[in-house]
């Protein structure tokens, strides 16, 4: 009778360590994905594992993901973080298993230790980023760890993330400009700016996108001012009220955050809903509605199941050894409007 094979046997066979054959047995982490394979059919030929324990050990555990999103009153947030919970069966042929952990908006800091605490536990993290230093170091620490970091909606520089997922920001304020420019026409006008917070960056090159376009080719429409709402609607009402006191003929208002449910409101009690040009971001319940009504005219907005999705095909591209962006498309914002809806 043949003597049964042992690891040193399918060690030779496959060219490798035993304690890579033993890492593999043992679905340990570290081991290329063509070597487990390599391993595996070894293990197969010498007949070590019966079928069905090989069958098992082909299959590698399942990725393990986190999505990070700021908690607040964002309905579109809302709407990515929801996505989770509803898709599992999209991530399936994948082999990845999601989550949503909901942090603190707009602290850093609560950021940055979130980013720690759950890459600790996790193969590949999603986060919508804060231009921040503490970020910055905790997603070079996760890199170091070989934990990857994407960030989602909101990018962050000089870090060492995997990939964004997310609009052209700059591009996203300049076509915001560009019809609040258009609706107004060519008289002399006032417009101003609401935003979440410039901590991110992506509201950041949103406000410069919106500045420059209107010094480019617009320079009879006047700026007159930012303000930050922290994506709360009754913040947000308050500022829009101020702002239509301060100028009483403001003619467009861009919400470059969430909440524009306060914005829409402070607009109705003032009796300017369809006299104030008002361009916001995401589609969602309270955007659609307001977009009905006629008190917003315009929604720059992302597919959350799409972004989602990116996400998941990055993390497996790096997974499985490939470039991050292989295969995913570019991020194309949609401008809706009442009568393109969805």
């Amino acid at each position: 009778m043949a003597k049964p094979a042992r690891i040193p046997d399918i060690a030779q066979l496959a060219g490798v360590s035993t304690a890579t054959v033993d890492r593999v047995l043992n679905r340990r982490p570290g081991v290329r994905r063509a070597t487990v394979e390599r391993v595996l059919q070894a293990a197969e030929r010498l007949q070590y594992l019966p079928d069905a324990d090989l069958h098992h050990a082909l299959q590698p555990a399942p990725m393990q993901l986190v999505f990070l999103l700021p908690a607040g009153h964002n309905r579109f947030l809302r709407m990515l973080g929801d996505t989770i919970g509803y898709s599992e069966a999209h991530w399936s042929p994948y082999n990845v298993r999601c989550r949503v952990e909901w942090v603190e908006g707009f602290n850093p800091e609560v950021l940055a230790q979130a980013l720690l605490r759950h890459g600790a536990k996790a193969d590949g993290v999603a986060f919508m980023a804060l231009e921040h230093p503490l970020v910055r170091d905790a997603v070079d620490a996760l890199a170091a760890r070989g934990v990857p970091a994407v960030t989602l909606i909101s990018d962050i520089s000089g870090s060492k993330r995997a990939a964004y997922v997310g609009l052209d920001n700059r591009a996203a304020g300049r076509t915001a400009a560009y019809l609040i420019a258009r609706f107004i026409g060519e008289r002399p006008a006032q417009v101003a700016m609401i935003a979440g917070s410039l901590s991110y960056r992506a509201h950041e090159e949103r406000e410069v996108g919106f500045l420059h376009l209107f010094k480019e080719s617009f320079p009879h429409i006047e700026v007159v001012g930012l303000r930050e709402g922290h994506d709360d609607a009754d913040r947000n009402h308050e500022l829009t009220r101020t702002l239509l006191e301060q100028y009483p003929d403001l003619a467009g208002l861009y919400n470059i955050g969430g909440a524009s449910d306060g914005v829409g409101r402070a607009l109705k009690e003032a009796g300017r809903a369809h006299k104030v040009v008002f361009i916001g971001h995401g589609l969602s319940p309270d955007t659609r509605a307001l977009l009905i009504d006629g008190t917003m005219d315009a929604v720059i907005s992302q597919n959350p199941q799409g972004a989602m999705m990116t996400c998941v095909r990055i993390f497996a591209n790096l997974r499985d050894g490939r470039d991050a962006m292989t295969g995913v498309e570019v991020t194309r914002g949609q401008i809706m409007f009442r009568e393109n809806l969805p």
